[in-house]
């Protein structure tokens, strides 16, 4: 198989730590690449028509995309424990929890990309402030819900790391770790996993 990711994406992250948690690290052929909303990447545009990373092409050659999409293929082909939990009880909380990671992650990407590819005179700084919004309130509610991130390994838990690593890569300046202090606990003991550093963005 075949990932086309970004090392900075936090989603493509996500996708490489549920990898290595699953022990299909070594099933994956990494091939690096960029992607900008205003610049074309015909490769990414020919296995994703939506232009994002990360992407997977399956041993079939099928493209599977977006993040959420790969991260279920890939965990229906290992024995280990389900990251995707199949129990009711625990599913939707889990999912709802995952894509408030991968809400947090794209409104912060959002923002780097405004930041940083848009002119400097056509930046909208309002919409920069309600994107980053999105960051702070999910981090309020991730706060408020950190009991649900503890226990048995789950992609809930792998999305919320990730999506605080890129915080910490790209946005220094927003200080969460002063205010989260719950979160941080978490982040710093998460952050030990091998799968996590071995993805760690320079």
């Amino acid at each position: 198989m075949q990932l086309i990711y970004a090392p900075a994406s936090p989603f493509a992250r996500k996708v490489r730590v549920l990898a290595l948690e699953t022990g299909l690290g070594s099933r994956l052929e990494l091939v690096e690449t960029a992607v900008l909303p205003v610049t074309l990447n015909e490769r990414v545009n020919t296995a994703n028509p939506l232009g994002k990373i990360p992407v997977l092409m399956t041993d079939d050659g099928e493209a599977l995309f977006d993040s959420r999409v790969i991260c279920e293929y890939l965990d229906s082909l290992h024995d280990r424990s389900k990251l995707f939990p199949a129990d009711p009880a625990k599913r939707w909380k889990t999912l709802r929890l995952a894509a408030l990671a991968d809400g947090l992650m794209e409104a912060a990407v959002l923002t780097r990309y405004e930041q940083v590819a848009r002119p400097a005179e056509r930046r909208w700084d309002d919409w920069i402030d309600g994107q980053l919004g999105k960051v702070r309130r999910a981090l309020r509610a991730l706060e408020d819900d950190t009991e649900s991130l503890q226990g048995a390994l789950d992609v809930a838990q792998i999305g919320v790391a990730c999506a605080l690593g890129y915080l910490d890569f790209r946005f220094a300046e927003l200080n969460w770790r002063n205010e989260f202090t719950r979160l941080v606990a978490f982040q710093d003991e998460f952050s030990q996993r091998e799968s996590m550093r071995l993805t760690e963005p320079a």
